[in-house]
């Protein structure tokens, strides 16, 4: 054989491998949809959720937060899972698992059983990001590519934001709110499918037992601090609030002295050592934080204020996930040219900027400045989410990355489960302290009760009263709602233009030593 023709056979089968890679990452994309679709459907069904199955607002949060928590505290477990047995099969197992969850849910007859559902999903869930991540750092050795791969995931993760109102609105729309549920079960077919045929098995597992203690510890102190922050905003101070409160804090202590002690530790805490690896950690965390407390709040004001339908408030939904999608998309190639962490920091200023632009939500006109606002806010953070996560990954070692994935997916799950739970807490206190005692006093104390809960529950208490009491009653729900939006919003501001200010400050790197 020539040298020639032994090149050109090389070349070949170097393009072959590499379309293989780019067809297995097209495949890996499916799993990561359901991340977008449980979420965004989810928001938008809470609302039909809470006509069929009556709950405080404490347990609506719930169904949104618990599987964000449980997941976020089961993530490390599971990228270690998939560091010692290879993270296709943990893939594999927890997609099964996320379907049959999914079932439960679909088919919940009571909001305890919705919650333990979402709990269940939460653990199957934990499962699907850091094997995504950890299977593309294995694909993709050179750094472009891997950050293109990482980048094409996030704007899957944005089209199924776009996506999934959509469908899922269509649907609330004709059937029960138990059907959104139903969304991941023919994903999960597929990738059950896909999966062991297309995506190679990454080598290099290593056996060893988990740290289950650990991964308790982690989630006990997550969802400790959140129960008792939550309290604190929704009903005010109280001792088991405080003591809750306490106690996440000491949990969380503890997990951290045991990953200390441990020679294989769940979290490599010498990652955070890494300047980079903090501050992008840092800044995905907030990023998501301000993302999905405002998208919570976003699918609650269209269809609870505005009185959109599900499929309506879905349509209007989609243009902030295209904001994401071109975030994402552009950031790699501008990061070839421009400090990762510069355009990071510009991309907060801009979130900053449609951050303020929701503050003036409100009265007529509403629903131009919600979108625009939503959309600059989405732009702004892809180029965070896209980056971020490459930054993370790319500090790990090979054999670690499964791990690295798992504590950039659980900064990212906590984060933005925080920002449903805190934010979500500050418009339901906002709310409560503006509609308390407005109600005329000659209303029934169960009126008066559900009015006093959040906006949901005061359009159950306004069904059964008369037309001119209800209309007033409804108006002033929605007043109230209405300014805890704009807090919330003013808020979000306030967090990401400081942020975006520390890595302007911080973010340059590290003059190298003996230089001139």
């Amino acid at each position: 054989m020539t040298d020639s023709t032994a090149h050109a056979v090389a070349e070949t089968a170097a393009r072959h491998v590499g379309g293989r890679k780019w067809f297995a990452l097209t495949v890996l994309a499916l799993p990561a949809l359901l991340a977008s679709l449980e979420l965004t459907i989810t928001n938008l069904a809470l609302p039909s959720i809470a006509r069929d199955l009556p709950a405080t607002s404490g347990q609506l949060l719930w169904t949104v937060d618990i599987y964000a928590f449980v997941l976020a505290g089961c993530l490390i477990l599971m990228g270690a899972w998939g560091d010692r047995v290879g993270p296709r099969r943990v893939l594999l197992v927890g997609a099964a698992g996320y379907g049959c969850a999914s079932l439960l849910a679909a088919y919940a007859g009571s909001i305890e059983v919705l919650i333990a559902a979402r709990a269940l999903m939460g653990v199957a869930g934990a499962t699907l990001m850091p094997s995504i991540l950890s299977l593309i750092a294995g694909l993709f050795v050179d750094p472009k590519q891997r950050a293109t791969a990482i980048a094409a995931i996030v704007a899957t993760i944005s089209g199924g934001t776009a996506l999934g109102p959509l469908v899922g609105g269509w649907l609330l729309d004709h059937f029960r709110w138990g059907s959104v549920f139903l969304l991941a079960v023919p994903v999960i077919v597929v990738t059950l499918v896909a999966v062991p045929l297309v995506v190679p098995g990454r080598s290099g597992a290593r056996g060893g037992r988990l740290d289950v203690p650990s991964a308790l510890l982690s989630i006990a102190a997550i969802l400790a601090v959140v129960q008792g922050i939550k309290q604190m905003l929704t009903l005010g101070w109280s001792w088991w609030a405080a003591v809750a409160v306490l106690a996440g804090v000491l949990l969380a202590g503890a997990f951290v002295a045991r990953q200390r002690r441990l020679a294989a530790p769940l979290v490599d805490l010498s990652l955070f050592g890494n300047r980079t690896f903090a501050l992008a950690g840092a800044s995905l965390g907030l990023g998501i934080f301000v993302l999905w407390g405002s998208n919570y709040a976003i699918a609650q004001y269209l269809q609870l204020v505005l009185g959109l339908s599900p499929l309506t408030a879905g349509l209007w939904t989609a243009p902030s996930a295209l904001g994401v999608i071109l975030g994402s998309s552009v950031a790699p190639h501008l990061a070839r040219h421009v400090r990762p962490m510069l355009i990071i920091a510009i991309g907060l200023l801009v979130t900053g900027a449609g951050y303020l632009i929701l503050t003036r939500v409100g009265g007529t006109g509403s629903l131009p400045i919600l979108i625009g606002g939503a959309l600059i806010v989405s732009a702004g953070l892809g180029p965070l989410m896209a980056l971020s996560n490459d930054l993370m990954i790319g500090a790990a070692p090979p054999h670690r990355s499964g791990r690295a994935a798992a504590v950039a997916s659980t900064i990212s799950q906590l984060g933005g489960a925080l920002g449903i739970a805190l934010l979500g807490g500050v418009i339901t206190a906002t709310y409560r302290f503006r509609v308390a005692g407005t109600v005329p006093g000659d209303t029934s104390p169960a009126v008066v009760a559900l009015f006093e809960e959040n906006l949901s529950a005061a359009g159950r208490a306004a069904a059964p009263v008369p037309a001119p009491l209800a209309d007033d009653l409804l108006g002033r729900a929605r007043e109230a709602f209405t300014d805890g939006f704009q807090v919330a919003a003013g808020l979000s501001a306030l967090l990401v233009i400081a942020a975006a200010s520390l890595l302007l400050l911080f973010g340059r790197p590290r003059p190298q030593r003996g230089a001139t």
